[in-house]
């Protein structure tokens, strides 16, 4: 037997058991070995009900009754009195129905583990783990692995199979250099891998955890110093720094650039003027005028007659960043134009001519851009707006259409904290601007409960009598019986019949086709609505500075990354702006409700985002096909450093990869993920 068996030849894996598996993902013995505990439950400490209080808390316990009913559309209680002999207690599960069958024998006992507090008046164990006593295995301090749930999968079945693995466990060979392990102190794989199965007390558990999330960082690293040594040896066409040209459009501009505006700037620059393609990620918080700084590239790149696309990863951002971008170069004779979806083939085709012929110096553009028929003449710079919203493939299919390979510059307002952008992008250079134009005031945050809604829709109603503008953000499209968020289609209605019948209303979502969009929010930019009740659609780039409230509806049902963007939509100008978070319940507000409340910055609120979340939530698993992380933590920092370190090390030293095969299959993979070129 051996990593790549498949389950089905497991001792105790039946075709029942073999489904189970498959359907969670996991095929081969290899798959189930990694597949790791989320947590340890402790059950060493029990207490009687008698002496309990609150705090993290397990007793050994009967289930006397249990009861599931409907609370509201989409929440599901499950109510228990649990009994032990010394007393009773009730604890409590939100849309865990099945523990009604878990817990119907009265009988049998269990290990509840949870919090015990005080919530809706009374004091119960809430979202308690079980375990019945029967299955516990027989082990030192009683520490159980708890695996994640996937489509019904079990921990106490990936346990069972898990024990008839142990011996294979033991045998496994390395998966890093012998060097690396030694230097950094670590657990072979090995006794790392049995002690997360099988740990004997919690100083196993911090050990495995070590080992294995080096590894998982050690994998990331190198494969962004490899991506950095195959850039290295790429060359580019060069366009050398022209101060004239650069400081004519810089005096022409209506505002003074910012302090980090004049650096980004002055780091594209250097970069354009050399030989190897340069390869830029520009980071700046919502409203801190990245366009401008893509438009200062895009005019050097002109006066030397390359053109540049810049591609966005939506209609509206694209139409919006050619108007800016014509306004700025025009009158300079820099030619824009824009290619999306949406433009007709009549229209399409002299467009597509000129480029060819080289009159178009620049193309800005949504997914279009990437179609065979788009040629270039001389493409010279790559932009790509919103990056993590491109795969791979999309972000090659526009660099390969350069004569050579063009710079790159990657523009994202999503900021992304350090520790993120150091294991991503390794092998990217890094631009930040933190301050934002002159004048703007920080937009004051209010957490909102639906009981102060009537006074929240008169505060609002003020401030559009002063002749403002405000947003309306709801989750769905449609009401949905399955959850109680609000839907734009029925709010859009409830707001025109009720408190706002007196205002003009204006109704957008990802459903209206890409003209019908562009119709609304040019409307509400020239300010024929006064409220627009839309979706997430407008989370990037749309700038209206005459919109200065910001309602967000059950707005603890969005990450702490995307309600600073939507947020960012007002604040663009030197009025006050204001964004409600009105939660949907009268519940304590989140964290993350919380920390925006208190704070505007977003480089800030990145790092409290990837603590809360993860980096597969904040980044978007799709574009990077989920970082497999399953034991680093990409907040520490500690362990960041020592794995780049050895990474640089083994780059340095010549060392080869093929002697690692599953080292090396990881970083490979790694390589096509975090890779822009």
């Amino acid at each position: 037997m051996n990593l790549t068996t498949r389950l089905s030849a497991v001792k105790g894996v039946g075709d029942k058991t073999a489904e189970q598996f498959r359907l969670s993902g996991l095929h081969t013995v290899g798959d189930l070995i990694y597949f790791l505990p989320r947590k340890h439950e402790d059950f060493s400490s029990i207490t009687p009900i008698a002496d309990i209080s609150p705090g993290k808390r397990t007793i050994r316990a009967r289930c006397e009754s249990i009861t599931t009913k409907n609370v509201r559309r989409g929440m599901r209680l499950t109510t228990a009195t649990l009994v032990d002999g010394t007393g009773k207690l009730q604890a409590v599960w939100f849309n865990q129905a099945y523990r009604t069958v878990q817990l119907k024998d009265s009988s049998q006992e269990f290990f509840f583990s949870g919090e015990f507090e005080f919530n809706y008046n009374k004091y119960q164990l809430t979202n308690p783990s079980a375990e019945k006593v029967s299955d516990m295995p027989v082990q030192t301090d009683r520490l159980l692995p708890v695996y994640r749930a996937v489509k019904g999968l079990k921990s106490q079945l990936v346990r069972k199979i898990l024990a008839e693995l142990r011996p294979l466990m033991s045998m496994l060979p390395d998966t890093l250099p012998e060097s690396i392990v030694k230097s950094e102190k670590l657990l072979p794989l090995s006794d790392a891998l049995l002690a997360i199965h099988f740990p004997k007390n919690t100083i196993d558990i911090e050990k495995a955890r070590e080992r294995l999330a080096f590894e998982e960082l050690f994998e990331l690293l190198l494969a962004a110093q490899l991506n950095k040594r195959a850039n290295a040896g790429l060359t580019a066409e060069p366009i050398p720094f022209e101060q004239p040209t650069v400081k004519a459009f810089v005096s022409r501009l209506p505002f003074d650039l910012t302090p980090g505006q004049r650096q980004a700037a002055w780091d594209i620059l250097q970069d354009l003027g050399r030989d190897m393609p340069m390869n830029r990620l520009l980071q700046g918080d919502v409203g801190a005028g990245k366009t401008v700084v893509a438009g200062i590239a895009a005019r050097q790149a002109a006066s030397h007659s390359f053109q540049t696309a810049i591609l966005a990863p939506t209609e509206i951002l694209a139409a919006q960043h050619a108007r800016t971008l014509a306004d700025l170069l025009e009158p300079l004779g820099v030619s824009v134009a824009l290619l999306s979806g949406s433009v007709k083939a009549k229209a399409r085709q002299p467009l597509l001519a000129e480029l060819k012929d080289g009159k178009v110096d620049v193309l800005v553009g949504t997914h279009a851009l990437l179609e065979a028929p788009v040629q270039f003449r001389q493409l010279g710079l790559v932009v790509i707006d919103e990056q993590h919203r491109f795969g791979v493939a999309q972000r090659q299919a526009l660099l390969q259409k350069g004569k050579r390979m063009p710079h790159l510059l990657a523009m994202t307002a999503t900021p992304i904290p350090r520790s993120l952008a150091l294991t991503l992008y390794g092998e990217l250079d890094v631009s930040i601007i933190t301050t934002k134009p002159k004048n703007r005031k920080p937009i004051i945050t209010k957490i909102v409960s639906p009981v102060s809604r009537k006074q929240l829709y008169s505060t609002i109603d003020v401030e559009i009598g002063k002749g403002r503008q405000a947003y309306v953000i709801c989750r769905l499209i449609d009401d949905n019986p399955q959850n109680e968020a609000k839907s734009v289609q029925a709010e859009y209605k409830k707001l025109q019949n009720s408190v706002f019948g007196h205002r003009r209303i204006g109704l957008l979502h990802g459903r209206m086709k890409p003209s019908e969009k562009d119709e609304v929010m040019q409307k509400f930019k020239d300010s024929q609505y006064d409220i627009l009740v839309s979706t997430t659609v407008v989370e990037v780039g749309v700038d209206v500075p005459n919109a200065t409230v910001m309602l967000i509806e059950d707005a603890e049902q969005y990450g702490l990354s995307q309600l600073h963007q939507l947020r960012g939509r007002v604040g663009r100008s030197e009025l006050q702006s204001f964004c409600y978070l009105l939660t949907s319940d009268t519940a304590k507000p989140s964290q993350r409700l919380r920390e925006i409340e208190k704070s505007n910055d977003g480089f800030y609120l990145a790092e409290v985002d990837l603590k809360l979340r993860g980096p597969g939530e904040i980044y978007g698993r799709a574009q990077h096909g989920a970082l497999n992380l399953q034991v680093a933590t990409l907040g520490d920092t500690k362990l960041i450093a020592r794995a780049q370190k050895a990474a640089q090390a083994f780059v340095s030293s010549g060392a080869s990869l093929l002697q690692y095969k599953q080292l090396a299959a990881h970083v490979e993979k790694y390589q096509r993920l975090t890779t822009l070129n």
